[in-house]
């Protein structure tokens, strides 16, 4: 028997709804501009643009509940409210028609970035890496298995901060939509069991301060409720 050279870190995993059982996060993609507004707001047209993609760390997946701390190395935390995908089953190159098979349930999440990190990546023709990828930079609800949910192609999604609404929208609104996102993302990558997508985020997007009480959700799936809390060393 063959044992680890150094000490292994528990895997990452997500809470669900109702359940003691977790779900055992495998890869984080993420959907840029996915909505037209918010494409607009961020200077580009989303007319010509087809889906592209980001990664988180799965780790970066906390919950978005109590205390999230405010990251190191920027001043300027944005907040960006999305519809959760987890997938339960996986598959390579899957035709848009099968691709809700895939989806084991659904989450609300919170994609934060570090737009002055970001900034400086974009203009230097840099990685995103560190404005999108750092810890806790993915709080989430627990997740909600497709037989509660169903597969939402519509309702509002939401945010506020302090109780002042910040980010409002429909899923409607998605310029492409979960299966397409599904079907996609499968041309580059297989996916398998684990994964979660994060599928884009309304406009209305902004900063967030060290004790900020930030909320949101999207109907039907579930809601949320998180301070930010000190910053991280």
């Amino acid at each position: 028997m063959s044992f680890p050279a150094i000490p292994t870190v528990a895997p990452a995993t997500l809470a669900i709804e109702g359940q003691s059982a977790r779900f055992p996060l495998r890869r984080v993609y993420c959907v840029g501009r996915n909505y037209a507004e918010h494409a607009r707001e961020m200077g580009h047209d989303p007319d010509r643009e087809p889906p592209f993609f980001f990664s988180k760390p799965a780790d970066a997946v906390v919950p978005a509940a109590g205390t999230v701390p405010y990251p190191p190395l920027t001043s300027d935390l944005h907040h960006e409210i999305e519809l959760v995908v987890a997938i339960g089953e996986g598959g390579a190159n899957i035709p848009v028609e099968q691709a809700l098979d895939h989806v084991w349930g659904y989450a609300v999440g919170v994609d934060f970035t570090r737009r002055d990190l970001q900034a400086v990546a974009k203009k230097m023709g840099r990685p995103w890496d560190f404005a999108k990828g750092f810890d806790a930079s993915g709080p989430s609800t627990p997740l909600v298995p497709v037989a509660v949910t169903g597969h939402p192609s519509k309702g509002r999604i939401w945010l506020g901060v302090n109780g002042q609404a910040r980010q409002q929208g429909d899923l409607a609104e998605l310029i492409w939509p979960v299966a397409d996102v599904i079907a996609y993302l499968s041309q580059s990558v297989r996916l398998e069991p684990g994964d979660l997508i994060f599928t884009g985020t309304p406009s209305g997007v902004g900063p967030v301060q060290i004790g900020d009480v930030v909320s949101g959700g999207v109907d039907g799936v579930a809601e949320f409720s998180f301070t930010v809390g000190p910053r991280t060393a």
